[in-house]
C-alpha cells in the first residue's frame, strides 16, 4: 500500500476558516489601535500651542495677537489646529480631526479645561466631559 502525502480538502478548508476567524478579530482591533495611536498628535499639539500662547501672555499680558494663535492645517496629517481669542484674557484652542481621524474634536482653553467636543460613531464621550477621550468606551 502506497503512503499518501499532502493535505486533504477538509484540512485545508478548516485551516482557511481558522485564518478567517482570526482575521475577523484582528483587523478591527488593529484599526482601533491605529486610531488610538493618532490621538496624541492632537493632545500634544494643543499642549504645545498652549505653552507658547501662555508664554506670549506672560510677556504681553494679553492673548490678543499671539503669534501661535493661528490656524494650522499642515503640521499634522491627522488634525487641523485653530485658535480663537475671545478677549485679551481668554482663548480656545481646537484640534479638528481630518482624514482617518475625521469626527474627533478636542478643545483646550486658558483655564486648562480639556474637552472632547465630538467623537465619531462607535466612540463615546466621557462623562463628565472634562478630559480628552482616548479609548472607545469614553476613557480618558
Amino acid at each position: 500500500m502506497k503512503k499518501q502525502r499532502g493535505f486533504t480538502l477538509i484540512e485545508i478548508m478548516i485551516t482557511v476558516a481558522i485564518v478567517g476567524i482570526l482575521a475577523a478579530v484582528a483587523v478591527p482591533s488593529y484599526s482601533d489601535y491605529i486610531t488610538r495611536g493618532r490621538i496624541p498628535d492632537a493632545t500634544s499639539g494643543l499642549a504645545t500651542r498652549q505653552i507658547r500662547i501662555e508664554q506670549f501672555f506672560q510677556d504681553n499680558r494679553t492673548y490678543l495677537a499671539a503669534p501661535d494663535c493661528v490656524a494650522d492645517s499642515s503640521s499634522s496629517t491627522s488634525f487641523n489646529f485653530s485658535c480663537t481669542v475671545q478677549t485679551s484674557v481668554t482663548y480656545t484652542l481646537q484640534a479638528l480631526g481630518k482624514n482617518s481621524m475625521l469626527g474627533f474634536t478636542y478643545t483646550l482653553d486658558q483655564n486648562n479645561t480639556k474637552v472632547t467636543s465630538a467623537v465619531p460613531a462607535g466612540w463615546t464621550l466621557p462623562s463628565p466631559n472634562t478630559c480628552w477621550v482616548s479609548k472607545k468606551g469614553g476613557a480618558c
